[in-house]
């Protein structure tokens, strides 16, 4: 929604006429409320102009133009994807509860045209008798001519479709020449008036048994989304059409062995097992259940322990049969149903311990994958729009886009996520593997990794500059340890090494945006620093690297590098009133020689010595090594710069 940034100005006294608002996003609002096309939102730059607005007025009103119609934009694209989801689910509901194979085909198409929103959608079914494909159902066409056509494989994009057992699209049927045009195809579809098809093959294992065709009456790009989404309809038809056909199957074994009574009840408990399954995973799906939920469900069914595996984690061998057979598959003592849609394994549905399946077990355990692939899909496209949603406002907040505190923080606050609480901008990044392909795969899981992380800890992230950058609550004990757990969390689940450098804590984001920028480029330097330094794979920041954290901080923190190296000695000084620190400078002045030192000060050799026991034990034993010593004496160096005064 909208929301308006700028402040009300009062509106001079001598104005004659309406009362005009001077917020320049008050027309845009209203245009938003009432659901005006995208024509209308110019309207009121042109009266604007019209009436002789200032060119500051007129620039607001741009500027306010172009966020309503980004709103608009973002509000049509949840629309049409709410509508594609509970075109889903109802689908997924209304088939379960169907016996009649007409009925089903209608079902079928009806909600094949929602789902597309298309003007035509249509069905055809193969004749092996005949060696064609006919067409059975349509909605929305008008031509008889088209509702009767028949094509023979090959011919048309349906035939082809058909022969191949691969989805086909073309944006304008009538000028593709991939296609083998025959007189009565084109024909029906000039009657028609049909211009882009696209069709996808309904299958049984590895038998097409018909198309499922959406089409315009205009030019029309289907995108990629589209195609994989009718694709997994189609295969929750084909089930559909299948189970309809072995219900009537089994009504008609039911008339011819009337005398088979105990025969007819054994198969008609398989049905109703079978129709429960049906229901029960309509169910689930309708009120939001996940993957898990599902082979619960089924695991009571079947009478055993049915578990979702991701694609790495099920046996290769069986999963690769199952998806090129359509069917679940014996391995050793487990059966396993793979779970893919538009081409892409999900992962797969493994029943362990249950080497006897008998059919109707086998097509349950086959739905119930098919439902898993439904499952996964619209998890992916809610979680995909959430993160490109949590991806532009961390871009927009690194590159100073938007400035208003108010709307900064409502944009968050509907990510869960508080730019008021102290952050840590964090640079993440893979290590190369030298293949193009590997490495491109690699950092698309690291950003649906980090997006996760993101998410889970109320936070942001974004790809940008090959890497992944993210912004997190500070819930570690600082920006050290937050670093090197989300290195340590992201590697796990990349199974790729990823290094990750961390910025100093940030605070009042909203109010001060461009502290992102800053703080992200901290990050990055911290991120180079550790790869030049052979530390890739580890996360790190500023103060983890010693004095040359100075250098790499965007605060420069010279008194928290002075407490770090040498607080320890200074705070005992202030509690027991020793002289350590002298001493420890005059050690340094002296070359690290304990006899020059005792003539420095004025004292015994044995004196020194015990001093330097005591700073041992404060520093540590290796405080004499050289990165160690040369960290310490410019502690010291920084700390008379900060303390004239002293001695």
């Amino acid at each position: 929604m909208l929301v308006c940034m700028s402040r009300h100005q009062p509106h001079s006294p001598a104005a004659s006429g309406p009362v005009v608002t001077e917020d320049p996003q008050a027309p845009f609002l209203e245009l938003l409320a009432r659901g005006a096309s995208a024509d209308a939102y110019e309207q009121p730059v042109l009266l604007a102009r019209a009436e002789g607005a200032t060119p500051e007025r007129i620039a607001a009103l741009e500027a306010a133009k172009a966020l309503a119609l980004r709103v608009r934009a973002d509000m049509e694209g949840r629309r049409r994807r709410e509508a594609e989801l509970s075109a889903l689910f109802e689908t997924a509901h209304d088939l379960a509860g169907l016996r009649d194979l007409d009925a089903v085909l209608h079902a079928i198409v009806q909600r094949a045209r929602s789902l597309l929103g298309t003007d035509v959608a249509y069905l055809t079914l193969n004749d092996p008798v005949r060696g064609d494909t006919s067409m059975r159902v349509t909605e929305g066409s008008v031509a008889a001519r088209f509702q009767q056509l028949r094509l023979g494989m090959g011919e048309g994009l349906g035939g082809l479709v058909a022969q191949t057992a691969r989805p086909y699209v073309t944006d304008n049927y009538g000028q593709d020449v991939r296609f083998q045009h025959t007189h009565s195809i084109d024909a029906g579809v000039r009657d028609e008036g049909l211009v882009a098809i696209l069709g996808v093959p309904l299958m049984l294992g590895a038998q097409v048994i018909g198309v499922l065709f959406a089409s315009d009456r205009r030019t029309r790009i289907f995108e990629r989304e589209e195609i994989a989404l009718l694709g997994s309809f189609a295969a929750l038809a084909a089930a559909a059409i299948d189970t309809a056909n072995l219900l009537t199957e089994t009504r008609q074994a039911l008339c011819e062995l009337e005398r088979a009574n105990e025969i007819i009840r054994d198969r008609s408990g398989v049905i109703e097992r079978a129709s429960d399954v049906h229901d029960r995973l309509a169910e689930l799906v309708l009120r939001g259940g996940g993957v898990h939920d599902v082979a619960a469900a089924v695991s009571q069914v079947l009478d055993g322990t049915v578990e979702f595996t991701d694609p790495e984690a099920a046996p290769c061998r069986a999963v690769k049969a199952s998806r090129s057979d359509g069917h679940a598959v014996r391995y050793e003592d487990d059966w396993v149903a793979a779970v893919a849609a538009g081409g892409e394994l999900l992962g797969a549905l493994v029943l362990r311990g249950h080497p006897g399946l008998d059919p109707v077990d086998q097509r349950t355990l086959e739905r119930a994958a098919m439902v898993t692939s439904l499952l996964l899909l619209a998890r992916r496209s809610a979680a995909e729009a959430e993160q490109r949603v949590r991806g532009e406002l961390l871009d927009d907040l690194l590159d100073g886009r938007d400035r208003d505190p108010r709307l900064l923080r409502e944009r968050a606050q509907r990510l869960h996520a508080d730019l008021d609480a102290t952050h840590v901008v964090l640079a993440a990044r893979l290590e190369g593997t030298g293949d193009a392909e590997q490495e491109a795969a690699a950092r698309r899981r690291l950003g649906s990794a980090a997006g996760h992380l993101a998410a889970t800890r109320h936070g942001l992230a974004a790809p940008r500059d090959g890497g992944t950058v993210l912004l997190l609550p500070l819930y570690a004990t600082n920006a050290s340890a937050l670093a090197a757990h989300v290195a340590s969390r992201l590697s796990e689940t990349v199974h790729e090494s990823v290094t990750v450098g961390a910025s100093a804590p940030v605070a009042e984001l909203a109010e001060r945006a461009e502290r992102a920028a800053a703080a992200y480029a901290e990050a990055q330097r911290c991120l180079d620093s550790l790869r030049l330094l052979g530390r890739a794979g580890q996360g790190a920041a500023a103060e983890d690297f010693g004095f040359l954290g100075l250098l790499l901080a965007d605060s420069r923190d010279v008194a928290g590098f002075v407490t770090r190296t040498i607080g320890a000695v200074t705070s005992y000084d202030e509690r027991r009133g020793t002289d350590l620190l002298r001493t420890l400078d005059a050690y340094f002045a002296s070359g690290m020689s304990p006899a020059r030192t005792k003539d420095a000060l004025h004292v015994h050799v044995n004196t020194v010595a015990q001093r330097l026991e005591r700073i041992g034990s404060l520093l540590g034993e290796d405080w004499q090594a050289p990165e160690r010593a040369l960290e310490i004496q410019l502690a010291l160096r920084l700390h008379r710069l900060a303390d004239p005064g002293r001695s």
